[in-house]
């Protein structure tokens, strides 16, 4: 079955490792009388910066690479205040003013222990993986997670009412997200969610660092993160990246995805042949697929936009990259390869509409722009890397 992800996080602007760092201070009270908020979370959503406020609604985050960010204040009972920021060697001031929350009324489904234990079981598979690095993690306060599983529509959803404390053991780091969404699409194979995203460093021994260093790299190397950064640096060919245009039709003799489950379901128990025959259906390839041998130069799909450091990616719907370095481990149904070229490993991105937009962090920055399958789905929270981690870098 194939793996889909959809890439819904707004992340921001990369940094110069040799620039000086700067600071950011700010003040935070509440709207209507100017009160200053205490005890209020501060942080640069996807990186590793955050505080919180002191009795006089005062914070500073210093130390952080040059770039543009997005702030995010966050307390319970007001809205989050979110603000973009560029960050250089001169000190930013925020004055973030918080608006009462408006109470919102969600699904509150109230299901047995094993109903939520299910829930929660495919959430964790989902949201976290089931990797080896994914089996390092724990999600400290499950019991903040609403779940609901619509069985007949084949979708499970969710929201977290406060922050998700992950402990990542595998990367060496305290993930703290703010899941305001999630949902996987049984029926179409494509997971979702989006959330606001806090990364700290978690204690260890000199030799645990040295393994969590190490796996940081391997996984950055090939990654998402990594082709878009070498795409607008125009490093492509050096750091082992090759794009082509995959061109896909809808295969006519292969049913509706909905129709297929619909007759699995109801033959199933009832007959054998006919449960048989829609099973065949559904291991029959959804598209007609033809690859264009010819390599794409960076000019080809990149384009600068009037924002510096946001760059935008265009190419007719279908972009196959391979990243040469590495190979194919894991088999993807319907991932096309012809017969004849090596086993690299291989992702599809899929553009919805005319561009995506994305930093020099290697962040997608328009949310639904994109659905990413192949090697690069299998990417989940267990192998997220924050938006300002470099290679090789000691803070990280």
């Amino acid at each position: 079955m194939r793996s889909l992800l959809l890439l819904f996080m707004g992340l921001f602007l990369v940094v110069n490792c040799q620039a000086q760092n700067g600071t950011i201070t700010g003040k935070v009270t509440i709207k209507s009388s100017h009160a200053p908020l205490a005890k209020a979370s501060v942080f640069l959503s996807n990186a590793t910066f955050g505080t919180v406020t002191g009795e006089d609604g005062s914070f500073t985050l210093s130390g952080v690479r040059p770039g543009q960010y997005e702030l995010v204040v966050t307390t319970v009972g007001y809205e989050d205040y979110m603000q973009t920021i560029l960050v250089g060697a001169k000190p930013v001031t925020v004055e973030a003013e918080m608006v009462p929350k408006v109470t919102e009324l969600r699904e509150v489904v109230i299901t047995s222990g094993g109903s939520w234990k299910r829930n929660y079981d495919a959430f964790v598979k989902d949201f976290l993986g089931n990797s080896e690095d994914a089996k390092k993690c724990r999600i400290l306060n499950p019991t903040d997670l609403n779940l609901l599983n619509h069985k007949t529509k084949r979708y499970l959803e969710g929201y977290s009412y406060d922050f998700l404390n992950i402990d990542n053991y595998a990367l060496g780091y305290k993930v703290k997200i703010l899941l305001k969404s999630f949902k996987t699409d049984y029926l179409n194979h494509v997971i979702s969610w989006t959330g606001k995203v806090l990364y700290q460093e978690l204690p260890g021994s000199a030799e645990q660092k040295k393994k969590w260093a190490a796996r940081r790299e391997e996984l950055y190397y090939g990654s998402a993160m990594h082709f878009y950064r070498s795409l607008a640096a125009n490093t492509m060919d050096k750091d082992g990246f090759v794009i082509r245009i995959l061109q896909r039709k809808p295969n006519l003799k292969r049913p509706s995805e909905e129709l297929i489950q619909q007759k699995i379901d109801k033959f199933r128990m009832t007959n054998r042949d006919s449960a048989q025959y829609w099973f065949n259906m559904e291991e029959l390839s959804k598209y007609d697929e033809f690859l264009i041998r010819q390599p794409l130069k960076v000019e080809d799909v990149l384009h600068k936009t009037e924002d510096p450091g946001v760059f935008a990616i265009a190419f007719p719907k279908y972009l196959y990259v391979v990243y040469t370095r590495r190979r194919e481990t894991v088999y993807f149904k319907d991932l096309f390869r012809p017969l004849d070229m090596e086993n690299f490993e291989t992702s599809i991105i899929t553009l919805y509409g005319n561009y995506a937009f994305f930093d020099t962090n290697g962040i997608v920055l328009s949310p639904g722009s994109t659905l990413v399958e192949g090697a690069w789905s299998l990417a989940k929270v267990a192998e997220m890397l924050p938006v300002d981690y470099v290679p090789g870098d000691t803070k990280n």
